[in-house]
């Protein structure tokens, strides 16, 4: 009897069709592997480029497309397409290898194939396409790797994929996988399992997030550290500003900590007098930055007296902790969204791993910038010159979203990680779908009601609750989203959590980073930007600029999340970075409509 193989391009198009064309598709492909003569059930089309390439029938409006076998006895499913596009693509396309594992899933019976099509958005999340491929499977490289590219363009896939093959080929040396946030470090663990099916490969890769490093290598030198509450931080600095007697806010304070101090890793006030402040607007003549310097050293006096530090304080202490150890603790170092690393973090890394080929492998978009840190990888001793890679197409989310979404992020130019100017220029999708659905409620219950209705339609047509996601601004917003779905019975989850729990995945912009659905709603955006967030033009023009397009970046990244359906909501008057319905694709009646 023939076999049947799944290509993983069949179950990302297959991921895309909407619940009756996929149920259709199920009966006509079990149909298939269940013959005993596969032969049969499927046409050659005339003029096809490939003599391999057969079609058949899956509910008179869609056909799928197979490769018939040239040796053994296996036909590969390659994908499923409308009945007018089927044709086209046989006489366009060209196969020049022949179905390999890795490549393809084997099935041998309905049961298996059952398991196989059951969770076709997990399927579709790990699928890599050419160029990406031609990044993640390189041969050696004399040193760090960069590739950038806009959300979708497949930057975390290609940095699983790498992984995969570093650790293949590391022998008995370690390779780490790591992001800013604990949540995309738990998501990138589960979608890297089903990579790598050799369990001795996969537990050479270790998954955790910057802090979570840090936070480890401090506890195995001296113990576990306590970190400190950010209430707790916020009392300080008020009081350090109190002190000081000048004109200084917490909030300036606080950053000029973290953004010149621990950046620089200054452990001298002498250091401190005669550094440089890149991206600090306001100058401060050397009597300041002595009382900036006493007023950082009350803080980090009373931290030491509670016996706590700051994440960013333990990613110092680490690195310092590594540089003393007698042999790099990695081989390899991925790191996914890199752009929202602190220097310090940075240090850290680079102390984990020794300089050398494939040692670092850097993912990431200026673009997608959501926190107050910015580096050059330069001054940091990270050279990518001649090994930066750039991805253009987004192979997630569709070109409806994309044109709706890229006009958020306003005309400012932003600089990438090796100081040049990165812009979008290219960037788009082959991917096509509906428009984004734009509402404006009177109030928080209307809009609410407006979401629970939005979620039921999505989860009617097929697609699984935890392909969903719904996002807000702020933690208490997402709370309360959280209790108006609940209380019309559509169950929720939080995004935090290797595994997550059953139901729509809720959380805010921010928990969002390098996530991806099937569907996002975005709500509150009459809470972009937040106030709370954005420095004072007064107090520093520059400080007040970079703020708003930190915002601008936080509602981008929300909205690209979405790989088919995004809707976005809000009461009252919206936020002002959202580009008016003649200018966005929208029409009036699109967007007051659900989907």
């Amino acid at each position: 009897m023939a076999r049947l193989a799944i290509a993983r391009s069949f179950l990302a198009d297959y991921a895309r069709l909407d619940k009756d064309v996929r149920s259709a598709v199920d009966a006509a492909v079990v149909k298939l592997a269940k013959h005993p003569d596969p032969g049969v059930c499927v046409e050659k089309p005339p003029q096809s480029w490939d003599d391999r390439i057969r079609t058949f029938d899956v509910d008179g409006r869609w056909r799928g497309i197979a490769l018939a076998p040239t040796i053994g006895d296996t036909y590969c499913l390659v994908t499923v397409l409308p009945q007018d596009k089927a044709d086209a693509y046989a006489t366009t396309r060209r196969f020049s290898i022949n179905p390999a594992p890795g490549q393809v899933t084997f099935v041998s019976g309905h049961e298996e194939l059952r398991v196989v099509l059951s969770r076709p958005f997990a399927q579709w999340r790990t699928f890599l396409h050419p160029s990406q491929r031609t990044i993640a499977y390189r041969a050696d490289c004399s040193g760090p790797v960069q590739v950038t590219g806009g959300p979708g363009t497949g930057k975390t896939v290609t940095l699983l994929h790498r992984a995969a093959f570093l650790a293949a080929r590391a022998g008995d040396g370690q390779v780490l996988v790591t992001a800013f946030s604990g949540i995309l470090a738990d998501s990138l663990a589960v979608q890297l399992d089903p990579l790598m099916p050799n369990e001795g490969v996969r537990r050479r890769i270790e998954v955790l997030n910057v802090d979570r490093l840090a936070y480890a290598v401090v506890r195995a030198s001296r113990g576990a550290p306590v970190i400190a509450d950010e209430r707790m931080l916020r009392a300080l600095w008020a009081d350090a500003a109190a002190r000081a007697r000048l004109d200084f806010t917490p909030a300036f304070l606080k950053n000029e900590w973290e953004q010149v101090i621990l950046a620089q890793d200054l452990s001298a006030e002498e250091a401190y007098l005669g550094c440089q402040r890149a991206g600090r607007w306001r100058p401060l003549g050397a009597a300041q930055r002595g009382q900036v310097w006493q007023a950082a050293q009350r803080v980090t006096s009373a931290l030491a007296a509670a016996r706590q530090s700051t994440h960013l304080q333990l990613a110092n202490e680490a690195a310092r902790l590594l540089r003393e150890e007698e042999a790099p603790r990695y081989r390899h170092i991925l790191v996914d969204d890199a752009q929202d690393l602190h220097p310090a973090q940075w240090r850290l890394l680079r102390a984990a791993a020794a300089p050398g080929p494939d040692d670092l492998f850097i993912a990431a978009d200026p673009h997608q910038r959501v926190y107050n840190n910015r580096v050059s990888l330069a001054s940091l001793g990270i050279s990518v010159r001649g090994r930066s890679r750039r991805l253009i197409l987004n192979y997630r989310t569709t070109q409806e979203i994309l044109a709706w979404a890229v006009p958020l992020l306003g005309t400012a130019p932003v600089t990438g990680m090796d100081d040049e100017v990165d812009s979008l220029i290219g960037y788009r999708s082959p991917m096509h779908g509906p428009l984004p659905r734009l509402r404006v409620a009177s109030n928080r219950a209307q809009e609410f009601g407006w979401l629970a209705e939005q979620v039921r339609s999505w989860l009617a047509r097929g697609l699984e609750p935890q392909a969903i996601g719904v996002t807000a601004r702020s933690a208490e917003l997402v709370r309360e989203t959280r209790s108006a779905l609940e209380a019309g019975g559509i169950i929720t989850s939080p995004l935090s959590g290797r595994r997550g729990g059953p139901g729509v995945r809720a959380g805010t912009m921010h928990a969002m980073k390098g996530l991806e659905f099937q569907a996002v709603a975005v709500v509150g955006v009459d809470q972009v930007p937040e106030a709370a967030a954005i420095t004072p033009e007064g107090e520093d023009p520059v400080g007040h600029a970079q703020d708003m397009q930190r915002e601008r970046c936080t509602l981008f990244v929300a909205c690209t999340r979405a790989r088919d359906h995004l809707a976005v909501s809000g009461v009252g008057e919206l936020s002002p970075f959202l580009p008016p319905p003649a200018l966005s694709g929208l029409s009036a009646s699109s967007a007051g409509r659900c989907e």
